[in-house]
């Protein structure tokens, strides 16, 4: 049954309501955001999440038309065959906190309002949507009924926590999850850990679905958007032109628009991106660390965003989305290689701010144009 939000929500976080259009008839308005990632490195001191150079990253982002901003804190789980998560992440886990807690209040100062959504980072191989079902060295092997039993247990310890961190600093919205493919449609153990969230935390609640993932979760019915890693290969074949992503794009929102009505929830895209480099859109999953023979391209990944982000924004049950991504330390140049992800001094900038500009139309803003 749909939690009525009446009986959650506090009045300084309106409720978002239930339907397709719901974000918007909340008086949300568009969410127009980027991604601003830790410093993922414990030799990086004193530049991460709420210091002085958090604070600049942000005024660059209110500068470029960002309205809201997401936060990943982490957790770390030895492999996909671990049952344990634990909190620290290249610090404790409660100087993390307060360090959160700051950054949440520094986003607010800037007009700025914020998503905190908690990762599992894995230190051995893998990716976190086959926990459960690979082991450290990808080869089938699922968790008995016990493993999961754990799992689940510790997962539960470490979101609430983050949650009981967002209700503290007063964050804007909340991800109870991140691409947990293996187990968002077959595990009914999420319906109680988005019990535990909802009990110390009073704000809307998402859930990041990997974009092949979101039509099999369970849960959607709990939750008051539906979050979306919207990394779409928008190109079949090399050499691409913008006509015919433009063209794909339209049809991956046409699709999305069909099971939004479906669900009748908003969709949000949680993340969003490309690299920079040529055919940007034909694996933009795929991580830019040890990638070889590389053509780096600025234009072709502000190509990518413009596709996209023009096929969605005028459509009523889109909220927004948020950019994958800036970094706390705005002048660090060493969390990915020179042609990942982040939009930074590069064309795709120019397509934010020409499209995060707030005279242009966003169907969340209440605007009713445009094709669903």
């Amino acid at each position: 049954m749909l939690l009525a939000p009446s009986l959650y929500a506090q009045p300084s976080r309106p409720a978002v309501g239930y339907g397709v259009t719901a974000w918007r008839d909340g008086g949300y308005g568009a969410v127009r955001g980027a991604t601003l990632g830790p410093i993922e490195s414990s030799q990086h001191a004193g530049v991460g999440y709420g210091t002085a150079a958090s604070a600049e990253a942000l005024d660059e982002l209110a500068a470029l038309g960002c309205n809201w901003v997401s936060v990943t804190p982490f957790g770390r789980q030895w492999s996909l065959e671990s049952t344990d998560i634990r909190m620290d992440f290249e610090a404790p886990f409660a100087a993390n906190r307060e360090n959160i807690v700051r950054f949440i209040a520094q986003a607010h100062a800037r007009g700025l309002k914020v998503l905190l959504i908690p990762h599992l980072w894995l230190d051995m191989p893998g990716w976190r949507g086959e926990i459960g079902e690979k082991d450290r060295n990808g080869n089938p092997r699922a968790f008995t009924h016990d493993e999961w039993t754990r799992w689940f247990r510790s997962y539960t310890r470490f979101v609430t926590e983050w949650a009981r961190a967002a209700e503290r600093g007063g964050a804007d919205m909340f991800s109870v999850g991140v691409e947990q493919k293996s187990s968002s449609g077959t595990r009914g153990e999420w319906f109680d850990v988005i019990d535990a969230v909802r009990r110390v935390y009073h704000g809307p609640l998402t859930y990041s679905a990997n974009w092949d993932e979101a039509d099999k979760v369970l849960f959607w019915d709990r939750l008051d958007v539906a979050g979306i890693q919207a990394f779409y290969p928008l190109a079949t074949h090399e050499g691409a032109t913008l006509t015919e992503l433009r063209a794909a794009a339209v049809r991956r929102a046409d699709e999305l628009a069909r099971w939004a009505v479906r669900e009748q929830r908003p969709v949000m895209f949680a993340e969003y991106g490309y690299k920079a480099i040529v055919d940007t859109t034909l694996r933009p999953w795929e991580w830019p660390d040890g990638m070889t023979n590389v053509h780096v391209s600025g234009l072709a990944q502000a190509e990518a965003y413009r596709a996209l982000l023009e096929a969605f924004v005028a459509r009523p049950w889109f909220v927004g989305g948020y950019v994958w991504r800036y970094y706390a330390n705005p002048m660090d140049s060493s969390q990915e290689e020179p042609w990942g992800f982040s939009p930074r001094g590069r064309e795709g900038e120019e397509v934010l701010r020409e499209l995060y500009d707030a005279r242009v139309a966003w169907g969340a803003d209440g605007v009713t144009a445009g094709r669903w």
